[in-house]
């Protein structure tokens, strides 16, 4: 008896459609997960659907279970909450996180998913990889005790990013972005919020000691580097695609010794790379999503039946948070 799913697939530039896949037979040490919820990565998976992945990135942006190159057709997403149906015993019943893209059931080995900590909500799950992203941009940052931080881009990565700086002792963080809504979400998380035309010389909102930047745009990184103090860090961990940045580096670059430096999560940084793996950085993340202030970083949620139309509404919004997938409605029957 062979079980059928259904997946996303985008096929063509701002083109996606769901399609129906046979699900391999399970082979010992490995699980069959029936998909809770997934959700969208606005700023990845914008550029994926979109068709602005660089030919020169196709090998090193590769999803772990992407299939296709970044040229239609191809199966694209790396957060997903599921329950384990079928496999070993100690995993049968148990929710778990993995990076497989959006689709109903899916089988992986046993050692690539990542059982949910006890109290942590599947809802709240799907904020897992954008935490592991803050996670390793906090570890570039080489943030220091009462440091003054500026994040800029008040995205579910910048949020996320502010969140943990600011439960660093002393640290006080502003959240800098040009959406006054976002207001909000910083009261909740704790951080000021300034808008970036009170940023910069001749206001109090600059000099910071620490800054990252992650509004993906280069007005934004222009930004970060004109609220800089000197020898300050600036953390860029956007991705701009296949987008040019012109950046002001024949002003004050120079005069005041600014650190321009890149975080990408594929890659642990040098510091914790000798004791931490993957495995553990994940896990640190899903135990720090154990704060129901972080709801507020999902802005929206619809069913999986509508993902196609879905995608091409919430890469193409400035406003969206966290769009979140659910996959109850969605019948499976063995063929």
């Amino acid at each position: 008896m062979s079980l059928s799913a259904q997946a996303c697939w985008v096929v063509g530039q701002q083109r996606a459609e769901l399609r129906t896949e046979e699900l391999p037979p399970l082979a010992p040490r490995q699980v069959l997960v029936r998909t809770l919820y997934t959700a969208i990565s606005r700023g990845t998976e914008s550029l994926v659907f979109h068709g602005r992945i660089p030919a020169s990135e196709y090998q090193r942006m590769r999803a772990p279970y992407q299939q296709g190159d970044f040229r239609a057709p191809e199966k694209y997403g790396y957060i997903n909450v599921g329950v384990v149906e079928e496999g070993p015993a100690d995993f049968i019943g148990k929710t778990v996180f993995s990076l497989f893209p959006h689709q109903t059931r899916f089988v992986l080995p046993a050692d690539a998913v990542t059982l949910l900590p006890k109290g942590l909500a599947a809802e709240r799950a799907v904020l897992a990889a954008g935490m592991e992203t803050a996670v390793n941009v906090l570890w570039d940052s080489d943030i220091k005790v009462g440091d003054r931080v500026a994040v800029v881009g008040a995205g579910v990565i910048g949020c996320l990013c502010a969140y943990l700086a600011q439960r660093t002792p002393g640290v006080a963080v502003q959240l800098i972005d040009t959406n006054p809504e976002r207001g909000s979400i910083a009261d909740t998380l704790g951080c000021e919020f300034s808008h970036p035309d009170n940023c910069g010389p001749g206001h109090r909102n600059s000099d910071f000691d620490l800054v990252i930047h992650a509004s993906g745009s280069g007005v934004g990184l222009q930004t970060s580097l004109e609220i800089a103090g000197v020898e300050t860090k600036i953390v860029d961990m956007s991705w701009y695609g296949d987008r040019d940045v012109l950046l002001p580096l024949g002003q004050a670059f120079h005069s005041r010794r600014l650190q321009l430096i890149s975080s990408q999560v594929g890659t642990i940084p040098a510091a914790q790379r000798s004791r931490w793996s993957y495995k553990r950085r994940l896990e640190l993340a899903l135990g720090l999503l154990d704060d129901t202030r972080l709801d507020c970083l999902i802005s929206g949620e619809s069913d999986f039946s509508d993902l196609p139309r879905t995608l091409g509404e919430v890469t193409g919004s400035a406003d969206s948070l966290c769009h979140r997938i659910r996959y109850s409605k969605i019948p499976e029957t063995p063929e």
